[in-house]
């Protein structure tokens, strides 16, 4: 995968004038009122649909690169990365606070607190999946000073690796684990809840792998302790994951906007070092999207945050009462 180019594209001028001529049109619209529907995309759409078949049908991911986003208004960008992505899919909450395009941005977060996420710390993130989202999207405004490196793993090669060399451990995976819903409990909810961790189907292998929630959840008393057998599948994928001969690097640059199929790729990022100044810190946009009329999910996967009634997809962040969708341009303060 690291030398072939079926999976990277560069935007071409006339494409970003496209994109550009289609966000100015809907400058003055509420971002989370925007479908599909409000942009005009000409020709450019038979390429994004091209990309969205590559995510969920072919490699699973695509790095689209070149939008001039130093230059642009963020008023822009967003709409541009909204656009985009109304051709991937549909974008569902990614937080309680019923945000559809976040910040990935270190804030102070500690990403071993029960409470915080870590996209929201500068630390180093193994290798997981977003467990709820079908497709994760990521929109590179500023870049740190140095590292925070983008790291993906097929979750076929890692089961098919597992299943010739330690099935027991390949079958260890396909039973529940418990993880913690790290505080994202609404009324109804236990403060847990249980997946498999790789689901085998007909035609493909679905990854629902997340470590650090799962040791997170031995925390409270109801949840079973782990097994020995199950800390060693967890710790054995890891170990794959991060071998040269699976995970595939790439750099994240300014302008660059990563998608990924959730389910059948692990993703993982490097530590890195920000600058101190706060407008120049490392900041990325965040969207999770839903794939209506996609593949078949299993009922396992709806175990965090359940189906949409109207999609049939994975809804995204259960709501609190009176919360509604946002898209926020600007990012958290930072925590004193």
């Amino acid at each position: 995968m690291a030398e072939s180019s079926k999976w990277a594209h560069t935007f071409t001028s006339q494409e970003i004038k496209t994109l550009k001529d289609a966000a100015d049109a809907v400058i003055d619209r509420e971002i989370v009122s925007l479908g599909a529907d409000d942009f005009d995309l000409y020709e450019l759409d038979t390429v994004l649909q091209g990309f969205r078949a590559e995510i969920t049908d072919g490699c699973g991911f695509v790095l689209l690169r070149g939008l001039p986003v130093a230059d642009w208004p963020v008023a822009r960008t967003a709409r541009v990365y909204w656009a985009i992505c109304s051709r991937i899919g549909l974008p569902i909450a990614q937080n309680p606070v019923g945000n559809l395009l976040g910040h990935v941005i270190d804030v102070g977060g500690d990403s071993a607190h029960p409470h915080q996420r870590a996209h929201q710390s500068s630390d180093n993130l193994p290798f997981h999946t977003d467990i709820g989202a079908e497709i994760a999207s990521l929109l590179c405004l500023h870049n740190a000073r140095s590292g925070g490196e983008s790291h993906l793993v097929s979750s076929s090669a890692l089961w098919n690796e597992l299943v010739a060399t330690r099935p027991d451990l390949a079958e260890t995976l396909t039973h529940p684990f418990h993880l913690d819903r790290r505080g994202e409990v609404i009324e109804g909810q236990e403060p847990c809840f249980a997946m498999p961790a790789f689901i085998p189907t007909a035609d493909r292998i679905i990854s629902c792998y997340n470590p650090r929630f799962v040791h997170s959840a031995q925390r409270f008393e109801q949840v079973p302790r782990l097994t020995h057998s199950q800390v060693e599948a967890l710790d054995t994928v890891m170990a794959l994951a991060n071998e040269e001969r699976f995970k595939l690097k790439m750099d994240f640059c300014p302008g660059d906007i990563q998608l990924i199929n959730n389910f059948q790729l692990l993703h993982s990022r490097s530590e890195y070092k920000d600058w101190p100044e706060p407008d120049r810190r490392r900041h990325l946009w965040r969207v999770w999207l839903c794939v209506p009329g996609g593949k078949p999910i299993p009922d396992a996967l709806y175990a965090r945050f359940g189906a949409d009634e109207e999609t049939g997809r994975p809804q995204g962040t259960n709501l609190p009462p009176g919360v509604k969708f946002t898209a926020p341009l600007d990012p958290p303060a930072l925590r004193t």
